[in-house]
């Protein structure tokens, strides 16, 4: 009897991207990972701070994601931040590489995760980087959300 997998939350997130960057377009794709590096995802390690996606050879790569080695692992465990090959469709990609240099955009991974049948994936964003004074409207933005909620709060 097969092993039935839950559809998880994200193993592991970009939490500053949405800061960092406004994000225009999302869309999911299949990642390449050794048998080490899907059990230290399993346990939630992982980072995608410094983690960008960048299209080679009509291949797209993700470098700087960083998986530390497996706790249980031996000595053929994997390289930490080595490029890792994502799985999209030749058409996708050649829409993401005219995106990409038409409107100068770059892509960033905002989530990786373990679909219900228990595939990596991971969650691609095409994200125009924004300003300082963008990040300070956004700030004040959702300062402001939070006291309009409050006020709501207190009046009920």
């Amino acid at each position: 009897m097969a092993k039935k997998h839950d559809a998880v939350s994200p193993s592991v997130q970009n939490r500053k991207a949405a800061f960092k960057f406004e994000l225009l377009e999302k869309l999911e794709c299949g990642i390449i990972l050794v048998g080490t590096e899907v059990k230290s995802l399993r346990d939630g390690q992982g980072s995608l701070d410094e983690a960008f996606a960048r299209i080679q050879d009509d291949e797209v790569w993700l470098h700087g994601f960083h998986i530390p080695p497996y706790s249980h692992g031996n000595v053929q465990n994997h390289e930490p931040t080595r490029p890792r090959k994502l799985l999209l469709h030749k058409r996708e990609i050649a829409k993401l590489h005219t995106k990409l240099t038409l409107r100068g955009l770059t892509l960033v991974p905002t989530a990786v995760y373990f679909n219900d049948r228990g595939i990596a994936k991971v969650r691609l964003a095409l994200a125009k980087g924004k300003r300082r004074q963008d990040k300070r409207q956004d700030m004040k933005r959702q300062q402001d959300q939070r006291d309009m909620d409050r006020a709501m709060r207190r009046r009920r």
